[in-house]
């Protein structure tokens, strides 16, 4: 990849070679990541890598087939010179193939400050609506006053209307995954706030330590579960066949969904009264990382939803059945849980069990780049 001098653009731009390599399907994840990322600014380099695309025998025919199909589209829907103005930019250098097409931004920049709906519309047009030519007068040379409030406010609070950074939070917030959205994170605060009120408000005491000991696990579990996947995410296929898409994407959700959970659970557990003899407040937090990597390695062969859903169903059989067999709250409860959570042994042992998830999981990571079955 070229690189350019500083103030003169962008610090490097697309060589044959990697467009050849990114068209057929052979670019290394972060080249193409860094690809898509810069042909969304430069249109020089998307014209290099529109035409290395179309070289490709398999995409060539599959391009131009979209191109006369959409087209046609809108010819058939009676908009002869919106078609004409897409088969001109089509046919344009950008597109077809010259290495000095214009910029996508500038040419998209320059067209909103030079035309408009009105401005274009032919006279046969604007007398079949019935407008007057009155309304499509030139403007006036001096702009209301309020015109320049207006201006400035979205000159301040971006292109949308919205302060920069409640915009920039908000991108945040969903960036970090549907679970930090939905339901998921109101049954945390339920679960973290109904301890504390059944410890103290209720008057039970120490003995809800053992029940949020127990249900502490499987809460990051399900908000992982449900940060990714056809079921959770409404632009899933188009997310998981971008390079940022897939197992990176889930992981950083995943590790948003323990930001919160993580010290909302372990917090809530230091407030509670102590069990005399039980495990400590960070107990359950090398189990929950090894249900959590569990239900992620399972995911890349059945999918998050069924992954997750299995290593729960496990946890319920295996360690909350027979943790309550001597009671379902209380000293039975904890001394039923406490095999499974106390000790240096049992805790080398989940962390034994995290790092072969975590070594299956980085041998199944292609996986994720596919889609998941229905």
């Amino acid at each position: 990849m070229s690189r350019e001098r500083p103030g003169r653009g962008p610090a490097w731009h697309v060589d044959a070679e990697p467009a050849a390599r990114y068209a057929a399907g052979t670019a290394a994840e972060s080249d193409a990541w860094s690809v898509e990322k810069h042909v969304e600014a430069c249109g020089t380099c998307a014209a290099l890598v529109s035409s290395a695309a179309r070289a490709v025998p398999e995409t060539g025919p599959l391009l131009a087939g979209i191109r006369a199909a959409v087209l046609e589209r809108v010819a058939a829907e009676g908009l002869p010179e919106r078609a004409a103005e897409a088969r001109g930019a089509v046919d344009s250098p950008a597109y077809a193939g010259g290495p000095e097409g214009p910029a996508y931004g500038n040419a998209g920049a320059a067209a909103s400050t030079t035309a408009s709906p009105r401005t274009t519309a032919s006279p046969a047009a604007r007398a079949s609506t019935g407008e007057s030519p009155a309304a499509h007068a030139a403007p006036t040379t001096n702009p209301p006053a309020d015109a320049h409030a207006s201006a400035a406010h979205t000159t301040a609070a971006g292109a949308t209307g919205v302060s920069p950074r409640l915009s920039r939070a908000a991108r945040v917030l969903w960036a970090a995954g549907p679970a930090l959205r939905g339901a998921w994170a109101v049954a945390l605060g339920v679960v973290v706030l109904g301890a504390l009120g059944l410890s103290y408000g209720a008057g039970l005491g120490a003995s809800v330590r053992p029940l949020l000991l127990v249900t502490a696990p499987v809460l990051p579990l399900a908000g992982v579960a449900l940060s990714y996947g056809r079921h959770a995410d409404p632009l899933y296929e188009v997310v998981t066949s971008t390079p940022s898409g897939g197992l990176r994407l889930l992981l950083v959700r995943g590790a948003a969904v323990l930001g919160v959970s993580v010290p909302a659970l372990t917090l809530a557990g230091a407030a509670l009264p102590p069990a005399a003899g039980g495990p400590g407040a960070a107990a359950w937090l090398l189990p929950g990382l090894a249900l959590t990597l569990a239900a992620l390695a399972l995911g890349s062969f059945v999918g998050s939803r069924r992954g997750a859903a299995a290593v729960g169903g496990a946890w319920a059989l295996f360690v909350v059945a027979p943790a309550t067999v001597g009671g379902p709250a209380g000293a039975a409860l904890m001394a039923g849980a406490a095999p499974y959570f106390s000790g240096p042994a049992v805790q080398s042992g989940w962390a034994a069990g995290a790092l072969a998830c975590a070594l299956l999981l980085a041998a199944r990571r292609r996986s994720f780049d596919h889609l998941e079955t229905p």
